[in-house]
């Protein structure tokens, strides 16, 4: 059949609805996944956006035409679907989510047993080479499809990484997206022993679905509360605002949670990916961890994590992944952490991250370029008097400032993120490898 194969990434598969990503795609990416994985079951989870019941239907069917069951599980985030794989012992399972480019892009994600990610050549290729081949099998003996809500389990699940009675009534905001944490979070919450203020508002996000704008700075210092959470659309990243409305940086709230856990238990192994700040490594080997480094993207940490059996492992981008959470991110988990944390502290998250955080950090900047390959040996050779590492694109350890310059794995860009001792090394480091880069 037609299609348009950019819609295979790496890690998932994504386009825009019904453009590119349609019922009939839909049916045959379940058909084939089925084929390829031979299942005896699989969960399938929905997002909140306005293609993805109807897709989800269309997986549905072509899972069970080729012989194996479905448990239909709703509108869920990604975590309540990894739940329902890794707790219930099935074969795997299909998320179908908003994207985070267009307002009708879909994601199609997909978790093996054991709630491992499936994705790369030799996992999307298979379902993609089946969908070119115009192959659809339909078994004889057609599978079974079942409705099962698994929230109340999937609750006292997250509340287990906690302890609720040191939880106290706060007030929160929560920026949900319009997505399904408006729904996840208050019942997850209604189970603690005390009663969380949680209001929910839902502002229109721009285009990377994870930025905020005033409504939540406002919504904080209007209701006086201890701290906003954001979820992107899919309730699958998360993001902590302060009390005073200052945003917290990705890798400085993974610097205070894996303070959290090794508080706990000093010696644990605790991940993080290699555009986190030096503050990250510096923290877990101050505290007595043991600091290991990532790539970037939950398909290549989810199995490192389970390789080092590491307790926790976060990325600036807002996923922070949980050993018993079989090894996967969970955004729920993540906010029931930041409860317990704001709970033992007088301070707010600025002020607790201000004791360990000294660098200057430019955040990530993407960049439209052409000949990504020959603009970062350029760059290579430039700053050849450094150390220099490969594990993902180019990082380069001036001593007083560091970078990485990477390409996109989801989009045709590279991706540059700085880090320096003083604001002024910063601005002139970012500025001279900017202009290598539109050289």
């Amino acid at each position: 059949m037609e299609f348009d194969v950019s819609i295979f990434k790496p890690y998932d598969i994504r386009g825009i609805a019904p453009d590119q990503l349609n019922n009939d795609i839909a049916y045959r990416i379940g058909n084939a996944l089925a084929v390829f994985l031979k299942p005896t079951n699989l969960a399938v989870g929905r997002g909140r956006s306005r293609y993805a019941y109807e897709l989800g239907e269309a997986v549905i069917s072509g899972i069970t035409d080729a012989g194996s069951d479905t448990i239909d599980l709703g509108e869920v985030s990604p975590d309540v679907l990894n739940f329902a794989v890794g707790r219930y012992n099935l074969d795997g399972g299909v998320m179908i989510c908003p994207g985070n480019s267009h307002k009708d892009e879909i994601e199609i994600r997909f978790t093996r047993k054991h709630a491992m990610p499936l994705s790369g050549r030799h996992d999307l290729d298979q379902v993609r080479e089946a969908l070119q081949n115009d192959i659809i099998r339909k078994s004889s003996h057609r599978g079974n499809t079942s409705r099962k809500d698994f929230l109340p389990q999937f609750s006292e699940h997250c509340l287990s990484f906690v302890d609720p009675y040191s939880i106290k009534p706060l007030r929160i905001i929560v920026d949900a997206h319009g997505g399904v944490a408006g729904d996840i979070v208050p019942a997850v919450l209604s189970r603690l022993p005390v009663k969380i203020n949680a209001d929910i508002i839902n502002t229109e996000s721009p285009q990377n679905n994870t930025e905020t704008g005033s409504e939540l700075r406002q919504e904080i210092a209007k209701k006086r509360a201890a701290f906003g959470a954001v979820f992107d659309p899919a309730a699958g990243r998360f993001m902590l605002f302060g009390s005073d409305g200052m945003k917290i940086d990705g890798d400085m709230l993974t610097a205070l949670i894996a303070e959290y856990f090794l508080n706990k238990q000093p010696d644990d192994n605790i991940l993080y990916s290699l555009i986190c700040s030096r503050t990250v490594p510096e923290l877990i080997e101050r505290k007595g961890g043991r600091a290991i480094q990532t790539r970037v993207g939950p398909s290549l940490i989810r199995p490192m994590m389970k390789k080092y059996n590491a307790v926790f492992g976060g990325e600036p981008s807002g996923y922070y992944y949980y050993r018993d959470n079989w090894f996967a991110d969970s955004a729920m988990v993540t906010l029931l952490i930041c409860l317990e944390i704001m709970s033992h502290s007088e301070k707010s998250p600025a002020t607790l991250i201000e004791a360990f955080d000294r660098y200057f950090r430019s955040g990530e900047i993407s960049l439209k370029i052409n000949s990504a390959r020959e603009k970062i040996e350029m760059i290579a050779e430039k700053y050849a008097s450094g150390k220099q590492d490969r594990l993902d694109g180019l990082s380069v350890d001036m001593g007083d400032f560091w970078f990485n310059i990477r390409s996109s794995n989801t989009e045709p860009v590279v991706r540059l993120n700085v880090e320096a001792v003083s604001k002024e090394i910063l601005d002139d480091k970012v500025k001279e490898i900017l202009a290598i880069v539109n050289s």
